[in-house]
């Protein structure tokens, strides 16, 4: 089994790469935190479903990312905070991506959400992703 040292960016690239070879679901390693991303590009409208499984070990993150006839309505999805260098960002400063139809995800003291719940509850956080 392989371990990678960021699993964000590891649930990111699964999703860029199914994107590309326009693979409609991708099942992954559970986390609560990969769970709470994937519910915020769901609430988002930039994926179908999430859904959790349990598997012989553990449990599965299944995510649909579109309809079997449709395309993917993510164009560009980025990691911004790595383990290596963290990016934090307060209240005022969270960036807008692609002038308000994009989203930022950030992770606060009040759990994850997006920059714009961020920016109406007035907390910083570090910026985890921003999918456009």
């Amino acid at each position: 089994m392989i371990t990678t040292t960021d699993p964000i960016a590891d649930m990111l690239s699964r999703i860029r790469n199914a994107i590309l070879v326009r693979k409609h679901t991708i099942s992954l390693p559970h986390s609560n935190v990969k769970e709470a991303v994937a519910k915020l590009l769901k609430d988002a409208n930039f994926i179908d479903a999430v859904k959790v499984e349990s598997a012989e070990v553990g449990k599965t993150l299944v995510l649909t990312i579109s309809g079997e006839h449709e395309n993917a309505r993510i164009t560009e999805i980025t990691r911004l905070s790595k383990p290596g260098r963290r990016h934090y960002a307060k209240a005022a400063e969270i960036p807008v991506v692609k002038r308000g139809r994009g989203v930022v995800i950030v992770s606060t003291s009040k759990g994850m959400m997006t920059g714009e719940q961020a920016k109406r509850q007035k907390i910083g956080g570090e910026l985890i992703c921003k999918v456009y």
